[in-house]
């Protein structure tokens, strides 16, 4: 009895690992660009973190601009878990196509952000235009997509520098 060789489609073993650290990359690159532009145009770091928080705390969160264990730490972790979710569909697609991966982040970066704006719910959008103007939440999307990147790009470091370790077979030189 033959046995069929495995489907090459179906993602890898160590995706979940792969989109934790890609998501959790991508979700403090965007939270640190959401608080310096939130500190630019609201003169609070904390306002755009907080303001994730209304999924929990509706409106009330936008008005709270200090750090806060309520409404901090739960956008937060709201934005965290949204960064995983959406590093899941970048790190499946990375898997099945390496190539051209600077342009698969960007691409769920916007994915993500038309979803966020023009899909969910008001409630449930990530409240950074509360604090900041268009081309800031652009920002905070552009910083998510080098987040992705950067999170997939470190896990190859070490895989990199090991096959530059390895030792080469010399190579003969071509006559001229």
């Amino acid at each position: 009895m033959h046995t069929p060789a495995p489907v090459r489609d179906t993602p890898r073993p160590g995706l979940v690992r792969a989109a934790w650290r890609s998501g959790a990359f991508a979700a403090l690159g965007s939270t640190l660009a959401a608080a310096a532009l939130s500190r630019h145009f609201t003169r609070h770091a904390a306002s755009t973190t907080n303001a994730t928080s209304h999924w929990l705390w509706d409106r009330a969160a936008f008005r709270v601009h200090r750090v806060t264990l309520r409404h901090t730490v739960a956008g937060y972790l709201i934005h965290h878990a949204s960064s995983v979710f959406w590093a899941l569909f970048f790190e499946a697609w990375r898997q099945r196509a390496p190539r051209r991966a600077a342009t698969k982040a960007a691409t769920v970066a916007v994915t993500a952000a038309l979803v966020d704006y023009r899909v969910v719910p008001r409630r449930l959008t990530p409240g950074f235009e509360a604090h900041l103007p268009r081309g800031a939440v652009a920002l905070v999307y552009a910083a998510f997509a080098l987040g992705l990147l950067a999170g997939s790009r470190r896990r190859g470091t070490r895989t990199h520098r090991r096959a530059a370790a390895a030792p080469r077979a010399p190579q003969r030189r071509r006559a001229p």
